[in-house]
């Protein structure tokens, strides 16, 4: 028991608790009530995403299916992730076992390797269907695109199990006392982690999105030029796909925006710990992305206005409601 009269323990009938430091009731309802708001909106707008694309036959293309697989990465970490860092942060203690303060981080890591991936593959759809139109449809097949997802996470699965090889296996490593869980990956191992989890696929996407800015501004000459009748007719289509590249590449860069401060430590030359006194902050920044993504495809994709109306009216439990036309 805490004698001392200092800060409370975390778990008071151990001796080798670690010290509680609580905020002031108001700030805690406060804080609680805005990670409750967060998170909800965060599940039920990718929940959204989610039962669009897989409930309205129209949306079923390569990259919808994309946009799909980033879904499902940004709702778990709205229903898992951000309750747990919250709860970490606002508690001061880590209130959830040594075998969730294990899975917890590489959890997150999964997701984020996870989402990264398929932001290289959306870039490289984009690619596709804005410089090599004409063999796109034979390129990039639903199936293919499938079994590329399917690649990214089995990769992302492994690949952090290595990363945080050591935390799994030991997760109290660098824990001072009971009610603490700090993880910490290496200098060397952060910046490998960094050149291979980000520098390589942003520099890739960077390059592909440049390369599509250029085509698509051409096209757009092409077609204010040409009064043939097929360029009228393929006038809607590229303006189409171009419009699409244009909302994906705002994700892209959004979604960079949330991820770059996260690396800060590894680019400073420290070792990426989670006890680190700014950690929160750029945890948050990266967290915050899985809840914008969603609000990006409201903004700009009429078909998602559009399917968000038909579910809210409960019009997708009408018979044959998946062959409605959304686009």
């Amino acid at each position: 028991m805490d004698s001392s009269g200092g800060p409370p323990l975390c778990f008071p009938s151990l001796n080798s608790s670690c010290r509680r430091l609580p905020l002031p009731r108001f700030e805690t309802a406060l804080l609680y009530i805005l990670l409750a708001s967060v998170s909800l909106l965060t599940v039920t707008l990718n929940l959204l995403v989610i039962i669009s694309i897989s409930h309205f036959r129209q949306l079923h293309t390569p990259t919808n299916t994309l946009l799909l697989s980033l879904a499902v990465s940004d709702l778990v970490v709205g229903l898992l992730v951000m309750p747990i860092e919250g709860l970490r942060y606002m508690e001061t203690c880590w209130l959830l076992g040594r075998l969730m303060c294990a899975l917890t981080p590489y959890v997150s890591y999964c997701l984020l390797s996870a989402s990264l991936g398929n932001m290289v593959l959306i870039s490289i759809d984009r690619y596709l269907a804005i410089c090599d139109p004409l063999r796109y449809s034979s390129k990039i097949t639903l199936n293919r695109v499938k079994i590329l997802i399917s690649l990214c996470w089995i990769c992302s699965i492994i690949y952090n199990g290595l990363i945080l090889m050591d935390h799994l296996g030991w997760s109290k490593r660098f824990s001072s006392c009971h009610g603490e869980c700090v993880v910490v990956i290496s200098h060397i191992s952060g910046t490998v982690d960094l050149f291979i989890t980000f520098v390589g696929p942003c520099t890739v996407m960077v390059i592909l999105y440049m390369r599509v800015f250029v085509v698509a501004v051409s096209q757009v000459r092409v077609i204010r030029l040409q009064t043939a009748a097929t360029a009228l007719t393929a006038a809607p289509t590229a303006k189409k796909e171009r419009k699409a590249a244009r909302t994906l590449g705002i994700v892209i860069a959004v979604f960079l925006m949330c991820f770059c401060p996260y690396y800060y430590p590894s680019l400073a030359g420290e070792d990426t710990s989670n006890s680190l006194s700014y950690f929160a902050v750029l945890s948050w920044i990266m967290l915050m992305n899985s809840c914008v993504n969603p609000l990006i495809y409201a903004l700009f994709y009429p078909w998602f206005r559009k399917a968000i109306k038909l579910i809210f009216t409960l019009r997708i439990l009408q018979p044959h409601s998946q062959e409605v036309k959304i686009l």
